[in-house]
């Protein structure tokens, strides 16, 4: 009787989780019935994700998002995200689709899913002027770099490369002691660096060394969705192999990036 009754029990769990296995992967058709791929994205991260003069949301990752709506065949709905959000948006439904700037992290691969192989990758590396003529991490030694309170980063930067840190509790602070010489570099993200570098006023800086502490980048759907997973999984091997995301590089002007490069290498064998 109690062995009867455990196979029973078995089934039933069985086919329970055949059912929420079965209900989760019928995601990726939903999106082609409603006709609209909702994509999460930042809009205040210059050039990955920003508003052009008119408020609309342009960059490098809402131009992933619209090939993506163009290979299912939909419409493109972007809605903007930040840090402290992207994750609750994609878990509550307000988005189908994540591709927001956000680093693939084993602790968020437990609460999303982070479709492989990521898409691209972001680093620590130093804005300065043209005329220090920066060559290598080690003409840094003994110079003092403006930090930002609290980088992970800082730590090996002072112990390994031996720079004298300054660090300031924001952007904006760290970014006028770099233009009044108080320091000679500010080490931060490159990405972020990147976007910075496209104002004018910094016409007279660069960011001159190969990026450390690559960290790589993942686009996510939600947990347990694997149809859109293996789907978008396919999508980015794609942008790998036909070069799009190096494409991408070139149109917003972004430093080539050696992850690109591996990856389109991987990919295009």
């Amino acid at each position: 009787m109690g062995k009867k009754w455990f196979t029973v029990v078995a089934s039933l769990l069985l086919l329970g989780a055949l059912g929420v296995t079965a209900a989760k992967a019928d995601e990726l058709s939903d999106i082609k019935k409603k006709g609209t791929l909702i994509v999460g994205t930042k809009a205040d991260y210059r050039p990955f994700g920003y508003l052009d003069p008119s408020g609309k949301i342009i960059g490098f990752e809402p131009d992933l998002a619209a090939d993506v709506a163009k290979r299912l065949g939909v419409k493109l709905e972007l809605v903007p995200v930040v840090a402290s959000n992207r994750i609750q948006f994609l878990q509550q439904g307000k988005i189908d689709l994540m591709i927001a700037t956000m680093s693939d992290t084993p602790e968020r691969r437990k609460i999303v899913d982070i479709v492989q192989p990521d898409y691209y990758a972001s680093g620590t590396n130093v804005m300065a002027k043209k005329s220090e003529n920066l060559k290598s991490w080690d003409q840094l030694k003994g110079k003092k770099v403006c930090l930002i309170q609290g980088s992970f980063y800082n730590k090996e930067l002072q112990e390994k490369y031996g720079i004298e840190g300054v660090a300031f509790p924001g952007t904006s602070e760290a970014y006028s002691a770099l233009r009044n010489g108080n320091c000679v570099a500010f080490a931060y993200d490159d990405t972020a660096i990147q976007g910075e570098l496209q104002k004018p006023e910094w016409s007279d800086y660069d960011m001159p060394l190969d990026s450390i502490l690559v960290q790589p980048w993942g686009l996510a759907v939600k947990l347990g969705d694997k149809a859109f997973a293996d789907y978008m999984s396919n999508v980015v091997k794609d942008w790998h192999k036909s070069g799009f995301i190096i494409e991408l590089e070139k149109k917003y002007h972004i430093k080539p990036t050696k992850f690109a490069q591996e990856m389109h290498d991987k990919y295009s064998k």
